[in-house]
């Protein structure tokens, strides 16, 4: 792990790493930085996928179960509409459509993070919790694919690190 004084060298040091082949990093910073994610290579989220598909879920659920209820189950003619009156049916779907699709959000959110995680080993590190103020902390995992010991070490002592740390698990 590398301890940077600013986002730009952060973000420098990570195009570094991901240039040099790297793939399991990870970045630690104060504030979001939104260059972080080229920078390290982080491929878009499915998670909008998913939620759309929450919502056609709702949606699609909340239509049928009115249809059943109203049409197939038990019909009854109000008001001399017809079973089937897609006006009356909208406001239900629409708050199943968006039920669903924040359950979607949600759940597909801790799942695709990981969540929850409430330790990791960056947290052995004494310096580590001043990521939460001022510092930036860059990291390769040693599950990576490229990781050898020395030549990983020696990289990320040329990114012009404020110090290098090893973590250990």
């Amino acid at each position: 792990m590398a301890e940077f004084d600013s986002s730009t060298e952060l973000v420098a040091a990570a195009e570094r790493i991901r240039d040099a082949g790297y793939t399991k990093t990870d970045a630690f910073s104060p504030f979001p930085i939104h260059e972080l994610d080229k920078a390290l290579g982080i491929k878009r989220s499915i998670l909008p996928y998913l939620v759309f598909g929450g919502g056609i879920l709702g949606l699609l659920s909340g239509l049928g179960l009115q249809y059943f209820t109203h049409v197939i189950d038990y019909p009854i003619i109000v008001g001399g509409r017809p079973y089937f009156s897609l006006p009356s049916f909208v406001p239900p779907a629409y708050e199943l459509t968006i039920l669903l699709a924040s359950f979607a959000a949600v759940l597909g959110m801790l799942f695709l993070n990981g969540l929850p995680k409430p330790y990791h080993p960056v947290f052995n590190v004494p310096r580590f919790n001043l990521a939460m103020r001022e510092k930036f902390f860059l990291v390769i995992e040693r599950e990576d694919p490229k990781f050898d010991y020395e030549e990983t070490r020696s990289l990320m002592e040329d990114l012009n690190a404020q110090e290098v740390f090893e973590v250990d698990e």
